[in-house]
């Protein structure tokens, strides 16, 4: 289960509002509108960016675009704590009893990873299969964030063009002075559009993108670990240890603290 991200939130309209702002504390902030600009920049970057991409690519990105505004929900402290219960359980009743706690996860990793623990597949083969799994789920997170960083650089170069096409415009018209001004003005706007969209937008989606993609690899190696210390029987306070292993030092539960030993004079 997943909730909303609200640091993608805040940062999106807090951007947005803060650059508006900006612009309406400047003056007449309708300068800064330009229909053109908008198709050159925008359109002209979808377009480059489809012509690098194949349409299933393209699809999927969008797919995983809500993965910008969620968070996974599963604490991996929990889910390390879970696995203790599980190692118990199955060292009290075996391995077939785990049959039961399919469901304590809904994630078809895990589900899939305990079927095969129940069905005494070899250590080594649920490994290789597991592994491959992640493998494969990297490269099409790798894929939805590189259509963004695709898309996020060619935003500033459209955005150039724009200026160029600006710049000619102008030229041709040397011979009004009053026209300049404006002109060059509206020429600048289009590298504007491209650099914000860029920097505010596209880039910052990628690089969630890659966040969320390293937090669900860490949740999927701990469950695959943690199956596989359970089918080799290791005791359960030594299942805990080795995935504690995984979390940053800020994650790990504190040690508790020793008692203070008070000797009467």
């Amino acid at each position: 289960m997943r909730k909303l991200d609200l640091m993608t939130v805040v940062g999106l309209v807090g951007g947005t509002a803060m650059l508006v702002a900006s612009l309406l504390i400047g003056g007449n902030a309708g300068i800064f509108w330009n229909f053109p600009s908008v198709l050159i920049t925008v359109g002209g970057s979808i377009a480059a960016t489809m012509i690098s991409h194949d349409i299933e690519q393209i699809k999927n990105v969008f797919r995983l675009t809500k993965q910008c505004f969620t968070t996974e929900t599963v604490e991996p402290y929990a889910l390390i704590e879970m696995f203790g219960e599980l190692a118990k359980k199955a060292r009290r009743e075996g391995l077939l009893a785990l049959e039961d706690d399919m469901d304590r996860l809904p994630d078809p990793f895990f589900q899939k990873g305990l079927q095969m623990m129940v069905d005494a597949l070899d250590p080594e083969l649920i490994r290789e299969i597991l592994e491959t799994d992640i493998e494969h789920m990297q490269y099409r997170h790798q894929i939805g964030a590189g259509v963004y960083k695709t898309w996020g650089s060619f935003a500033p170069a459209f955005g150039m063009i724009g200026t160029l096409i600006g710049l000619i415009q102008m030229l041709v018209r040397l011979d009004d002075p009053s026209a300049l001004g404006p002109g060059m003005a509206v020429a600048l706007i289009t590298t504007f559009y491209g650099v914000i969209l860029a920097n505010l937008v596209l880039l910052p989606m990628a690089n969630k993108l890659e966040l969320r993609s390293q937090e669900e690899v860490l949740i999927k190696s701990i469950i695959m670990e943690g199956i596989i210390a359970i089918q080799s029987g290791m005791n359960p306070r030594i299942l805990e240890e080795k995935l504690m292993a995984f979390l940053p030092p800020e994650r790990k539960p504190a040690a508790p603290q020793p008692e203070e030993v008070t000797f009467s004079a």
